[in-house]
């Protein structure tokens, strides 16, 4: 006789064997680019140092043909390697990202050991009886507010293990913790306000004030964040209303496990003396982390010092010893392993297309569809079509150096302003960045939360079209008035 926790890792399993892992995704995904090189001719533009963006942007113009470098069989399987780091100089690519997500693992490991986290979750959600929902728009506007002004992305991987155990004690699922923070700060970029590394520097490269065109990215941000809102409660509220309408139910008794230690319900719910203080040190962690980045220009390395040495602190107050801390933060930081080398293989993808030398050509002919465009066709156009390189350059600002100094003249013979030829690139890699798998900041938080890949897709992809058709009608009406 199957009993029903075995029947649940059937069902679970059933459902991974129907959709691969992200990695496979991602190792299709460069195995299609390295194919791609061999296709698409190999181009490139013109570059000269833009010392208002920091960086060299393309030149409008210039783009000329050059030799084919195509992608082949070796090139393909040292590209996960050189998601990390370049192999021949040594430059960083997503190491640095790894490296954090396993010293963020390391920490979390040492937290929990302590117990201090479900205890404390228990106490919390007692007292919120009722009222949990309400958690949802104060949190996903806690992250908009930092998509909108610093770009916060990479950073928001350190909030999953905190939030997920919250979501679900509270009556909810993981896939609703995730979705508060992915979809709080991706929304937060889509509306850039004066986010450095999306508007900034797209207006610089540009040529426009970052200023200008601040108010439809208001309006992007403030109608997006309630669209966004509204989705992530009512789902949230269904959710708890009957568990079995969850995207990731399969999932249910292994997340239960992972997050909340098994979800026993019969441990102590009160905090000792010496779990108060973890907890706040704990808070107190993630305090430090955002007014680092935000004013201090910290980054990986920065933050992963931060957790190291916090985590230190407090195995020391728990009183661990070398040995069991040590331990912990090992086995905290093997269990976030996957999610490192799943950054990896993601920034592999984009290894391959600029080794093969085709993004320019790709931006070259979508330079050509959109000239001499009337204005609404043109700003629609301009968006799908950042939308399209988005996928391919998941970087905001990586794309806004690429596409905005080639794209943005365009668009004063359409008769429209270049702000919003910025306005589309930068919703356009909002909303793809809530989806793509090129990006670490979308397999790394669906694999720490626990949510494959295909059930995001099934719940985000109404989202999606929601969205799209707000901006579509936000640019439009911008176009002509």
């Amino acid at each position: 006789m199957v009993t029903e926790p075995a029947k649940t890792e059937q069902q679970s399993g059933n459902l991974a064997s129907r959709f691969p892992t992200a990695y496979t995704i991602l190792f299709l995904l460069i195995v299609l680019v390295a194919a791609l090189t061999w296709i698409i001719p190999a181009g490139k533009y013109d570059r000269v140092m833009n010392d208002a963006v920091g960086r060299e942007v393309a030149v409008a113009g210039t783009y000329k043909t050059v030799e084919a470098n195509p992608q082949g069989f070796f090139d393909v399987l040292l590209a996960p390697t050189a998601g990390f780091y370049n192999p021949d100089s040594y430059a960083a690519n997503a190491i640095d990202v790894a490296l954090f997500v396993l010293f963020l693992g390391g920490f979390l490991g040492v937290v929990n050991a302590t117990g201090s986290i479900d205890v404390g979750i228990r106490a919390a959600m007692r007292k919120m009886t009722g009222r949990e929902v309400w958690m949802i728009p104060i949190l996903m506007s806690l992250f908009a507010l930092g998509g909108t002004t610093y770009g916060m992305a990479e950073e928001t991987l350190a909030f999953y293990a905190l939030l997920i155990p919250v979501m679900m004690v509270a009556g909810f699922d993981a896939l609703t913790g995730v979705s508060i923070i992915l979809i709080g700060a991706g929304i937060g970029t889509l509306g850039s306000t004066i986010n450095p590394f999306a508007t900034v520097i797209a207006s610089n490269a540009a040529g426009v004030a970052f200023t200008d065109g601040l108010v439809v990215r208001l309006v992007l941000l403030l109608g997006g964040l309630a669209i966004c809102v509204a989705y992530v409660m009512r789902y949230a509220m269904r959710v708890k209303a009957d568990p079995a309408r969850s995207v990731v139910a399969a999932q249910a008794d292994g997340n239960k496990q992972a997050f909340l230690s098994g979800g026993n319900e019969t441990e102590a719910d009160r905090l000792s003396g010496t779990q108060s203080v973890i907890l706040i040190l704990f808070a107190a962690t993630f305090v430090a982390l955002i007014w680092g980045v935000s004013s201090q220009g910290w980054w990986m390395a920065q933050m992963g010092a931060l957790f190291l040495g916090m985590a230190i602190l407090i195995g020391l107050i728990a009183r661990m010893g070398e040995k069991r801390l040590t331990a912990n933060f090992v086995d905290g930081a093997r269990d976030l392993l996957g999610v490192a080398l799943i950054i990896g293989l993601a920034r592999g993808i984009v290894v391959i297309m600029e080794q093969g030398l085709i993004a320019d050509t790709i931006l070259n002919s979508a330079a050509q569809t959109v000239g001499g465009l009337p204005e609404l066709a043109f700003i629609n156009l301009m968006f799908w079509i950042e939308v399209a390189m988005s996928f391919l350059v998941p970087s905001s600002s990586g794309l806004a150096v690429l596409s905005m100094p080639i794209m943005a003249p365009l668009a004063d013979f359409a008769g429209v302003s270049r702000d919003l030829v910025v306005t589309a690139y930068q919703s356009a890699s909002g909303l793809v960045n809530l989806i793509t798998p090129t990006s670490a900041v979308v397999i790394g938080g669906l694999a720490i939360g626990r949510v494959p890949y295909d059930r995001w897709i099934v719940f985000v992809w109404p989202l999606l079209l929601i969205l799209t058709i707000f901006i579509s009608a936000v640019l439009s009406i911008a176009a002509i008035l």
